[in-house]
């Protein structure tokens, strides 16, 4: 029987949302895999608009559920709708949005908060011990959905790792080929674009996660 995952955008572009390569990978990887998968984000302003040519804010205003849909093709659902007892496992994509529009890491680092009706989400899947697979700089938020204690990995940027490690997360140097399981908690961590310096290199990365994450469902 085929394994339904839910996937939480966060927008569409990698400085005010979903990374998208990192999510057209997921996604390509559970469709190989057989997976059926249903998109949500929150129905929330984004954070901020940025102008990817130039990198500069382009003062527009938009909406983070409306742009995520444009990677989910449209088939996209508020976040508010996800329930743990729908699906068997949960994946994040990173990309900016997830640390400026999931939560605001981007910006309050280890003090951040996770926006609430993700954080509801997410909870939902570690208190049902469903996996979770977080990409990125999403792990950013695990210490906030499993509590301390909690095995992740950003890569090896210091940093960003110290932040982590200041929310009560243990942080686990990782290559961007590989991954990173808490198996009590059946949550898998992996750099991708953290480090990866090209698609296939995010893909390698991605793609083990998105294996185990199934697996362990």
């Amino acid at each position: 029987m085929s394994k339904k995952v839910a996937v939480i955008l966060s927008g569409c572009g990698v400085y005010d949302g979903a990374e998208i390569h990192e999510s057209v990978i997921a996604l390509l990887r559970l469709s190989q895999r057989g997976a059926q998968v249903q998109c949500f984000a929150p129905d929330i302003p984004q954070h901020h608009v940025i102008n990817h040519l130039t990198g500069a804010e382009s003062g527009e205003s938009r909406n983070v559920l409306v742009e995520s849909a444009r990677i989910a093709r449209g088939q996209i659902h508020d976040v508010r709708e996800l329930k743990a007892a729908d699906f068997d496992a949960l994946v994040i994509p990173g990309g900016f949005g997830a640390a400026k529009n999931l939560c605001d890491f981007a910006f309050k680092g280890a003090s951040c908060a996770v926006q609430p009706d993700v954080l509801a989400a997410a909870r939902d899947f570690a208190a049902a011990h469903k996996p979770v697979g977080l990409i990125c700089i999403a792990p950013a938020m695990a210490a906030r959905i499993y509590g301390a204690g909690v095995h992740c990995t950003i890569g090896h940027d210091p940093d960003t790792a110290a932040k982590l490690t200041d929310m009560g997360a243990e942080h686990i140097d990782c290559a961007v080929d590989d991954i990173v399981e808490d198996p009590q908690r059946k949550l898998v961590t992996t750099p991708a674009y953290m480090l990866a310096k090209s698609l296939a290199e995010a893909a390698s990365g991605i793609n083990k996660l998105i294996d185990r994450v199934l697996e362990l469902a």
